[in-house]
């Protein structure tokens, strides 16, 4: 075991050492802009995961808390002159106090039921949104003051600084992931999404779990939401509680692998590259090729690999020590 941790923690090494010198090696903008756009939404995915997958809550409606975390940096910041940093956190805080009364509703429905209902709050919201014109810009958004090189209001000229703060972003969601995966919680969420009656039935307090991981995950889910206006310099209710924001953070996990810590890194490593290079070689010449791509991956996952990546290198991996000669 001792030897198998040591070579985990080599390869983890090595790999933050070439994602860390991967923008001074390749000087590609277009390039660096699709490492920018892996990171952001592996991150989602990450945020995701951990009620989707770990505790089987199928929700597809956190682009209501992406949009909850743009809107506040950006307000403190256009009204207020707020560093986006501070309003970053501030929108993880008001994401996490939206999800108490939003989960309170939805968590007493389950399944499609529930799946539903947290589509619908994200609608809502972005409805709502579209009505605040004096407040947040109504439907027609606002841009971002662009301040040229301004690091403390997270605004750089050079597109590698982005791909670092994105790749802090997805550090973070990883270690969070792997601390709550190895504590007590991460027992309790597994128990949760295998069988809640019998969950509760050994005593485990089922709604106060799912709550907590609903917040961890909404103020994840708002950081993403603060980085990503930052880096196109607009917003608007459209862009800010998008329905593919919440499809796509669920894509990923599930292509991935649910309920794994590196599911997500790796169904977003295969996915949005595959768009992103479909996009440059094909451009608007064959409608619908992105999502008609996406579907069949999905659907090949589903039909032959329901653990999703993960397990598939997970079962690779056993065939392959299996094979070993036994040592004396």
């Amino acid at each position: 075991m001792g030897l198998i941790r040591t070579r985990n923690a080599l390869w983890i090494a090595a790999g933050a050492v070439v994602l860390i010198a991967l923008p001074l090696v390749v000087t590609s903008s277009f390039a660096i802009s699709i490492f920018i756009r892996i990171l952001l939404f592996a991150f989602i995915g990450v945020a995701w995961n951990l009620m989707g997958g770990y505790a089987k809550q199928l929700s597809l409606g956190h682009a209501a808390y992406f949009g909850l975390g743009a809107y506040t940096s950006t307000i403190l910041q256009i009204d207020f002159g707020i560093s986006p940093w501070i309003g970053m956190i501030a929108g993880g805080v008001v994401a996490m106090l939206a999800s108490l009364p939003i989960g309170w509703l939805c968590f007493r429905l389950r399944g499609p039921y529930f799946t539903i209902a947290t589509i619908a709050t994200a609608q809502a919201l972005m409805l709502i949104f579209l009505k605040f014109r004096d407040f947040a810009w109504g439907a027609e958004g606002t841009t971002i003051p662009n301040l040229g090189n301004a690091p403390l209001m997270m605004q750089f000229e050079a597109k590698a600084a982005y791909y670092y703060v994105a790749l802090g972003l997805l550090a973070v969601g990883l270690v969070i992931t792997w601390l709550i995966e190895r504590s007590w919680m991460g027992y309790y969420l597994v128990a949760i999404g295998e069988d809640e009656d019998a969950a509760e039935a050994i005593g485990v307090n089922a709604p106060k779990i799912k709550r907590d991981i609903y917040m961890i995950s909404s103020f994840l889910t708002a950081l993403a939401g603060t980085f990503y206006t930052q880096y196109i310099y607009f917003i608007d209710p459209a862009t800010a509680f998008s329905f593919n924001i919440s499809i796509e953070a669920a894509l990923v996990s599930i292509v991935g692998g649910i309920g794994t810590l590196w599911g997500p890194v790796i169904g977003t490593v295969l996915l949005e590259t595959t768009s992103t290079l479909l996009q440059s070689w094909l451009g608007n010449s064959i409608a619908g090729v992105q999502l008609t791509v996406y579907s069949l991956i999905l659907m090949a996952v589903i039909l032959w690999r329901p653990t999703g990546l993960m397990g598939m290198m997970r079962e690779a991996w056993q065939r392959y020590v299996s094979r070993k000669p036994a040592r004396a």
